[in-house]
């Protein structure tokens, strides 16, 4: 025989488990909570900004060539940024117990569509030691293009700057515990219907018919203590 589950099903099953789903929702959200808030390092995130200027033309006038030159030069110049020439002196400069790969890796260099302006953002534990690291790391950079590529069109726009009350980017609380509500609620779910599934006591007369695959010809009545006393104390009033 087929088992088809109907809507009724389905939400007479939640009302059952209910309390298990609810508990396997708080855990979720407590447990993403805890780990976010107590065991994950917070990571703080400070920014420069490099500025590829525009060269002057003989005239004293800006070429659009010249514009169009130095937009093509921003990739370069992004990864030179990266480059190990540049973080070996960041390193040296800060003198900072870090591998230059380690240094990379908190390292995001961007860039805006169309912009001669180049965004240097650090991620560390430390706020002071991400703003120290990124202006060190522009200033480098401003000090060694001129003798790597021989130009001299590059200005540090916007240095970082260490402000009070920075929020770490890293972790989200919130974030977190939406998605450990999202998964815990999942999980309550999918266990509920899961013990559900696997549960295969006879509670119910629909239980006997589907397992004999027979039809209920008659139900026997549970006759309840208090009845069964009220009926014996009537029968000897009676005699009986």
């Amino acid at each position: 025989m087929e088992e088809t589950i109907s809507l009724h099903d389905i939400f007479k099953t939640l009302k059952k488990r209910i309390f298990l789903i609810i508990s396997t929702f708080i855990l979720a959200v407590s447990i993403a909570g805890g780990v976010s808030y107590f065991l994950l390092t917070p990571v703080y995130e400070a920014s420069t900004q490099i500025l590829i200027s525009k060269k002057e033309s003989k005239q004293n006038q800006f070429m659009a060539q010249d514009v169009q030159a130095n937009l093509q030069l921003v990739n370069t110049y992004s990864v030179i940024i990266k480059s190990p020439i540049i973080l070996s002196k960041v390193v040296d400069t800060l003198n900072l117990d870090t591998s230059l790969e380690t240094l990379n890796k908190k390292l995001n260099v961007s860039s805006e569509q169309n912009s001669q302006v180049i965004n240097v953002s650090v991620q560390n534990p430390n706020l002071e030691d991400a703003v120290d690291i990124a202006n060190t790391t522009a200033e480098v950079f401003q000090e060694e293009i001129p003798k790597l590529m021989n130009v001299d069109n590059v200005k540090i726009l916007s240095p970082a700057v260490e402000t009070k009350n920075s929020k770490p980017v890293r972790p989200n609380p919130i974030l977190n515990m939406a998605i450990g509500a999202l998964i815990g609620l999942m999980i309550g779910v999918g266990t509920a219907f899961l013990i559900e599934y696997l549960d295969k006591t006879i509670k119910t007369e629909q239980d006997v018919s589907e397992l004999v695959e027979l039809q209920i010809l008659g139900l026997i009545s549970p006759i309840s203590q208090k009845k069964s006393k009220n009926k014996k104390n009537n029968k000897k009033r009676r005699g009986e």
